[in-house]
């Protein structure tokens, strides 16, 4: 798991929100994030986080009544923000891709598996159908679909959901992007299922030296598969460091509580951590830090906005403790 120097892909101070009737629901406040080439960065935290309104909004996919506020998508230094739509349509699927978190629902009912790789193809690459329709079936084998010629000719309503992520998978890698971002990619799959997915996709990160952004709220997949680790919680990245540093000593309470929750092996029939409260409505937003009604070591200091703490370069949390939490 280890990747070259340089980041393909920078985040700025992205924001995003939404107009809703009960007000501006703010989903994604202020992040930054940075992805090495070749590397595998987890972004993980509770559902409605924000975690995948981050992914939409660097895939430049937020349609009203959401809207980008500000901040910059650098993809190989190009800013992601200030290309019109058809530029947009014209890197998706080529520089930077996205396998979503329903793969049966983002595959289109009324076209079978090789009607729509073969137009995805023809459209970005310009090829003939033949080639098109080699290219296809070749990665559809490479990320161990059986019979991917049969397969080719099937709907979707006809293919498992572990099949469909895989040809979602396939269809990702189909121009050979420098960025694939997955989003709860082991959703609605068997534990058996799941292993072998995190495998495929890692896999083919070190064949191709692909960089992966890994959506999740499990610890336990961020622990086989991520070199680094971005813990967000009410739209916020609380903490960031690498996986080593994260599982040697999380600094955040909110990380510690949510590797405190994992199962454990041997301990069948114990009752399973869980983080106490909800997470915060993101309408009304508390003043100061979000965690701090749940937080187990909550301070008065806390009702003002914690600063930003760097450890290292590539390490900071959010949070007004200075020990690790153990």
């Amino acid at each position: 798991m280890s990747a070259t120097l340089g980041p393909v892909l920078q985040v700025e101070d992205l924001w995003t929100s939404f107009r809703t009737f009960e007000g501006r629901v703010r989903s994604v406040n202020g992040v930054s994030l940075s992805l090495r080439r070749g590397e595998t960065l987890a972004l993980v935290g509770e559902s409605a986080c924000g975690k995948s309104v981050t992914a939409l909004s660097i895939m430049g996919l937020i349609s009203s009544p959401g809207q980008i506020e500000k901040g910059r998508v650098l993809l190989e230094g190009h800013d992601l923000r200030t290309m019109s739509e058809t530029e947009l349509q014209s890197l998706r699927g080529v520089r930077i891709a996205m396998i979503f978190q329903n793969a049966t629902a983002a595959l289109d009912p009324m076209f079978t598996i090789g009607e729509q790789m073969v137009e995805t193809y023809r459209f970005h690459a310009h090829a003939s159908s033949t080639e098109a329709t080699t290219r296809a079936v070749s990665l559809l084998g490479h990320v161990q679909v059986s019979r991917p010629a049969d397969v080719m000719k099937q709907y979707p309503h006809e293919i498992s959901i572990g099949t469909a992520q895989r040809v979602m998978i396939a269809m990702a890698l189909l121009c050979n992007p420098s960025v694939l971002i997955a989003d709860e990619p082991t959703t609605n799959l068997d534990s058996i299922s799941q292993s072998e997915m995190l495998a495929l996709l890692d896999d083919i990160r070190r064949e191709t030296g692909l960089s992966v952004i890994l959506i999740t709220h499990d610890f336990g997949v961020v622990a086989r598969v991520a070199d680094q680790v971005a813990v967000m919680y009410a739209g916020k990245i609380v903490e960031q460091a690498s996986l080593g540093d994260i599982l040697k000593a999380p600094r955040h309470p909110y990380t510690a509580a949510l590797m405190a929750s994992v199962p454990r092996s041997g301990s069948r029939g114990s009752r399973l951590f869980q983080i106490s409260g909800q997470p915060p409505d993101a309408v009304r937003l508390p003043a100061g830090c979000a965690f701090a009604p749940r937080c187990p070591r909550v301070m008065d200091v806390c009702s003002g906005e914690p600063p930003i703490r760097h450890f290292q370069s590539d390490r900071y949390i959010r949070c007004f403790l200075e020990e690790g939490v153990q």
